[in-house]
């Protein structure tokens, strides 16, 4: 018997280096968990959601584009909020305000530049956009979190 238990004697230190590595596991699998969470509640910047619609209309006697939205979450239209490009070309001023369910706003040439406003009234161009038998491009890029809110092609 004497010899059995001088068996068991070089074995009291397995007990303590298995519960440190188990204590490494755990402290590894809970900050795992935390950057997990911490990392998955940032929120995400998300552009709004619309339809919108192109189509030709004439101001002066010159096409002009229409853009309606039909639907979705209002879109403001200043240049920290979205940017407007015309067939590769941005908008450079924006009229402010909010473009909502029902509402137009117009894009137009006017000087050899583009100009959007919510007010029909306000356009004056003097140069078709799009030109007949061509097509005109706009794309409104939501500034925050460069995404695409609408692409719209209007052929005039």
């Amino acid at each position: 018997m004497k010899d059995f238990a001088k068996g068991f004697r070089g074995d009291e230190g397995v007990s303590p280096v298995i519960g440190e590595i188990l204590m490494v596991a755990v402290v590894v699998i809970l900050a795992a968990v935390m950057a997990a969470y911490l990392f998955g509640m940032a929120p995400m910047n998300v552009a709004p959601q619309a339809s919108i619609r192109g189509s030709v209309e004439q101001i002066h006697n010159y096409n002009c584009i229409k853009l309606e939205h039909q639907g979705g979450e209002e879109i403001t239209l200043t240049g920290a909020s979205i940017r407007v490009i015309v067939n590769g070309t941005v908008i450079e001023t924006l009229p402010g305000g909010k473009l909502t369910a029902g509402e137009s706003c117009y894009i137009w040439i006017e000087g050899g530049k583009y100009h959007l406003s919510e007010d029909k009234a306000a356009a004056n161009p003097d140069y078709p956009l799009p030109e007949n038998g061509k097509t005109a491009t706009v794309k409104i890029v939501d500034i925050a979190s460069e995404q695409l809110i609408a692409d719209i092609r209007v052929r005039g």
